[in-house]
């Protein structure tokens, strides 16, 4: 992981609503972690970056993504569901930041392999919070896979 390299974390954050995406971007500044935030606005541009496709030719590989659920374009679910079918992004932790708390929008995201199901807070502290709790979990607690597995 990055993060022990003393190297900034990768975060895409696919997010259609501005001011989501600046309380984001202001919860994830607040954290211990250096990161650089990488926003696209529908799950076309999402893939696009992923496999690093036309204007995201030099695209970073993301050490996490977050994921919203409803965009234009393309779903988060339709999403998940490309990068958790793609033998070269399937291990890439997805995080799916939803406003909807339905049961059934979480449980088809841990159908399709999200990795964590966490519902968007209605206010500037909550969201401190939740990206307090995502840089917490997943840039401290969590091993990750290596970048290079080498196949038998």
């Amino acid at each position: 992981m990055t993060a022990k390299d003393n190297e900034p974390i990768e975060i895409l954050l696919v997010e259609d609503n501005p001011g989501d995406v600046r309380l984001t971007e202001k919860g994830l500044q607040k954290g211990n972690v250096t990161n650089n935030l990488h926003v696209v606005p529908n799950g076309i541009e999402a893939l696009e970056f992923l496999r690093q496709e036309n204007e995201y030719a030099d695209a970073p590989r993301p050490d996490l993504i977050l994921l919203d659920l409803d965009m234009p374009k393309m779903g988060g679910k339709e999403v998940l569901r490309e990068i958790k079918t793609d033998s070269d992004l399937k291990r890439l932790p997805v995080v799916v930041l939803s406003s909807s708390d339905a049961e059934e929008d979480i449980a088809k995201s841990y159908d399709l392999h999200a990795n964590a199901y966490l519902t968007k807070p209605v206010d500037f502290e909550g969201f401190l919070d939740i990206a307090q709790s995502i840089e917490d979990f997943w840039f401290t607690a969590v091993k990750y896979p290596p970048t290079e597995v080498k196949r038998q």
